[in-house]
Order: C-alpha cells, then sequence, then structure tokens
C-alpha cells in the first residue's frame, strides 16, 4: 500500500474519529447533565446544565462544531476531492491543536479540578490519536 493510500487511510480514521467526537458533544446536549457526568466532563459543568444556564451549551456547541469542521476536512481529504480552501494548513493545524490539548494536560487540570482523572487520561489519549491521524495524513497528502 502505497504513502497515499496510508495518508487518506489516516484521513478517513480522523475524520471518523472527529464524527464520533462531534455527536458525543452533541449527545451531551441533548442528555444534559448525566451525560455530562458521564464524560466526565465535572460536576460543575453537569450543575450548571441541570440548572438550565447557557455556558454549558455553548462551550459544548463550539467544541461539536469544531470537531465537525474538522471531520468535514479530514473526510473530504480522504476521499480525494478537490481540495477545500487552506486544506492542509488546517488539518495541519488541527492536528497542532489537538497535540497541544494532548500534551498539556497536566497544566490544564487544575483549571479545571472538577474534570475527572478519566476524562483527561482517555481525552488526551484520543486527542494524541487524532492529533497523529491528521497530522501524518495531511503532510504525506503533501
Amino acid at each position: 500500500m502505497g504513502s497515499l493510500n496510508l495518508a487518506t487511510l489516516a484521513l478517513g480514521l480522523a475524520a471518523g474519529l472527529d464524527a464520533l467526537a462531534a455527536l458525543a458533544h452533541l449527545a451531551c446536549i441533548a442528555l444534559g447533565a448525566p451525560a455530562y457526568r458521564v464524560m466526565g466532563a465535572g460536576e460543575r459543568m453537569a450543575r450548571a446544565a441541570e440548572a438550565g444556564q447557557w455556558r454549558p451549551t455553548l462551550v459544548t456547541l463550539v467544541i461539536a462544531t469544531g470537531l465537525a469542521a474538522m471531520a468535514f476536512y479530514a473526510g473530504a481529504a480522504a476521499a480525494q476531492l478537490p481540495p477545500l480552501p487552506l486544506q492542509r494548513v488546517l488539518l495541519l493545524t488541527f492536528a497542532a491543536v489537538l497535540l497541544v490539548r494532548a500534551l498539556a494536560f497536566p497544566w490544564l487540570k487544575p483549571m479545571f479540578p472538577d474534570n475527572s482523572a478519566r476524562f483527561w487520561w482517555v481525552s488526551s489519549g484520543i486527542c494524541l490519536v487524532m492529533a497523529l491521524a491528521h497530522g501524518w495524513g495531511a503532510w504525506r497528502l503533501g
């Protein structure tokens, strides 16, 4: 299998993970506080969702929208469609943001004390896999 095929496979994986993560975030909005708790977002977010505050919904919607955009770009690149505007730059930027998020959790954790240890380890591991898939795929597509 050539590097182009492996690159499209990596970007297809990235697109799928992005889409699943976006749907998981939307599920938190739809299901409310219990979903925020299961996802490990912290008791403060869960209680705010229970109280009907707008902040959990807005934060979660912004994250879901970013993930959906990443899924769109990675999916278009994986399908070898005509390049989207700034496709390679954005895919590499997505990879860099995800890599920083994955590796920076020890410094981020004190800022979000309600988030569970499981949340930090699982979400950081997922972000690392997503970063590698986006970055490697975009780099190999050239």
